[in-house]
């Protein structure tokens, strides 16, 4: 929870706000113009500026669950698909994709032997201790952040990423379906959410839906 973060984990979970959710962003604003969509950049999204993406209780969810969401990038879907009819896929994905670089950048020194998960992990058993992050502490919670947020945004539940992508990948019978269903996503999302937070023990189907991919790209990426 918000309030049993030590200051080292929170001035962590500061940095990912900071970085990760303004490129993620940055990333989805940067392809739609490059489809010759502007209106990411005429709303002033095309920036790596994060006060210009950061959203207050997407940010506050980051600090309590794990897992949070900046503001959306707005786009001209009707622009998009006059330039390709995948073209609003490729911007939805562009998010996630930035996340999992990210990720992967982070982890070179891992891989490399430069830092270990150890270091990173005591850091972490014993932030109470510290005020600032060690190095390993803050590349260790960015890579794991970093595929927390990248897997929460491909779960294909409006208004995610990951619905906007399966929409495009499936056929015209499909589509209709999603077209009914999409109302009713952030509410659905929003009992998974609470639920994963307030009933850890009982209902945590966001946790289970992305732990296990979770672990096995740490595992891979850092392990």
């Amino acid at each position: 929870m918000l309030f049993n973060l030590t200051p080292s984990m929170l001035i962590s979970y500061l940095f990912v706000l900071l970085t990760a959710f303004a490129v993620h962003e940055f990333a989805h604003a940067f392809v739609a113009n490059a489809f010759g969509d502007r209106t990411p950049e005429l709303n002033g999204r095309l920036t790596l500026n994060p006060l210009a993406h950061l959203d207050v209780m997407g940010s506050l969810m980051l600090l309590v669950a794990g897992f949070g969401w900046a503001k959306p990038v707005p786009v001209n879907i009707y622009a998009l698909e006059r330039r390709s009819r995948l073209a609003p896929m490729w911007v939805a994905l562009a998010g996630p994709g930035s996340n999992l670089l990210m990720a992967l950048l982070f982890a070179i020194p891992f891989k490399l032997g430069l830092v270990s998960v150890f270091q990173a992990t005591m850091a972490i058993g014993t932030s109470q201790s510290h005020i600032l992050p060690t190095i390993p502490q803050l590349m260790l919670v960015f890579v794991q952040t970093n595929l927390l947020l990248m897997l929460f945004n491909l779960i294909p539940i409006s208004p995610l990423d990951g619905e906007k992508i399966l929409y495009y990948l499936l056929p015209a019978n499909g589509q209709r379906v999603m077209d009914q269903i999409r109302p009713y996503g952030p509410i659905v999302l929003l009992v998974l959410m609470m639920g994963s937070i307030l009933l850890p023990g009982r209902i945590n189907i966001l946790g289970t839906i992305i732990g296990v991919p979770m672990n096995f790209l740490l595992n891979l990426l850092v392990g």
